[in-house]
């Protein structure tokens, strides 16, 4: 897939923003965010995944779109939401350990908002619903199901049953409903992507069936990530929420990956400086593994519209070393954008965002809940 960069990724002021650096362009997250609107049809549809931006300021962005519920990996971006006007949160994560407390210490701290998590462990429930009832508050557990990820999870089957009616025999703990993450399917085209998920689906509401036959309720059921939640769009049920992340600030492996997701745009780059000329053929930019994700394979860890036929080398803390035969175009100093395959941790590697209006920087943002713990 070829990129290039337009008008719409105009800077104007290049040498006041230092590199490597994470640069947000506000209206095309806008746009995402609002496409990210239309395709789920009803805010109420939507509990977005705050883990991919970290920022307290897009969530406020998708707050004034109505969007008031939030989706998140760790406490701190728990909190963050919380701070930034949401008033339902889920944690997707189980808690454990010293978490449990930080978990009591956030239902006391914010008493207004519906918090919840996920579990799928019937020991972490008994401890978690023990602090919580001699705390006297209490929260909301959905049951994790696992897919067919097996990264975390129970089946949809006598396991997540019996755990699900743990939950709602526990004080201090509640039956909020089903966490189902189905991050596994990268199908390219679309309608067998929906005939996989559709597939799970099918196993999911068979056990939520059971669930209500039993007499135990089951208010939501979160599920989709940005390639599945398309997916599960299409379904008129009530209590389904989606939950998408990447697509707020899109990347190369999603629009490559993905061509159907349609009217998202890489909101979020990075700008890169040329820091050497080692060869005649080699190019040195500085935005090494502190800068970009490097889950992605070697080589293609970024997109460089300025240099189509760069072979990116190298790839080390500080440097990214590409090969191309346009190498005497450029000398150091000299800076252009690359776009990440993977956006999600290379926002969690800066420690602020600069924020680009029609090429003027309008604004810094802090990455606040890159941090594990903010006040809680």
């Amino acid at each position: 897939m070829m990129w290039e960069l337009g008008e719409q990724y105009r800077i104007d002021i290049p040498d006041e923003i230092y590199s490597p650096s994470l640069v947000v362009f506000r209206p095309l997250l806008i746009r995402n965010i609002e496409r990210m609107l239309q395709i789920a049809g009803d805010v109420r549809r939507l509990r977005p995944h705050c883990k991919t931006h970290k920022l307290a300021e897009v969530v406020r962005l998708q707050v004034d779109r109505g969007v008031t519920r939030q989706k998140c990996a760790t406490l701190a971006e728990a909190e963050m939401a919380a701070r930034a006007g949401c008033d339902d949160i889920l944690l997707a994560y189980n808690l454990l350990g010293p978490n449990i407390f930080r978990a009591v210490t956030f239902r006391q701290t914010f008493p207004h908002i519906r918090f919840a998590a996920t579990a799928d462990d019937l020991s972490a429930v008994t401890a978690l619903g023990r602090a919580l009832s001699q705390a006297g508050t209490s929260m909301g557990l959905m049951v994790d199901i696992n897919p067919g990820r097996d990264r975390t999870g129970l089946p949809p089957d006598d396991s997540a049953f019996a755990l699900y009616r743990h939950i709602a025999a526990t004080p201090g703990v509640e039956p909020a409903g089903l966490h189902v993450y189905d991050g596994h399917h990268h199908q390219r085209d679309f309608d067998a992507r929906c005939a996989a998920v559709d597939a799970e689906w099918t196993e999911v509401d068979s056990l939520r069936r059971r669930l209500l036959d039993a007499g135990l309720p089951v208010p939501e059921i979160v599920c989709g990530g940005t390639p599945t939640f398309p997916v599960h769009a299409r379904r008129a049920d009530p209590a389904v929420s989606l939950s998408p992340g990447t697509c707020l600030f899109h990347d190369v492996g999603y629009g490559e990956n993905f061509p159907d997701l349609t009217g998202f745009t890489p909101a979020a780059l990075v700008l890169t400086r040329v820091v050497s000329r080692p060869t005649g053929q080699r190019v040195t930019f500085d935005c090494g593994t502190k800068s970009v994700a490097s889950d992605p394979p070697m080589g293609s860890r970024v997109a460089i519209p300025a240099i189509p036929d760069a072979r990116q080398v190298l790839h080390n803390e500080e440097h990214l070393v590409v090969e191309t035969a346009a190498a005497d175009a450029w000398r150091p100093g000299d800076w252009t954008l690359v776009i990440p395959r993977h956006i999600c941790p290379t926002t969690a590697l800066h420690q602020s965002v600069t924020v680009i209006d029609e090429g003027m920087i309008v604004d810094r943002w802090p990455v606040l809940a890159r941090n594990r713990v903010l006040t809680i």
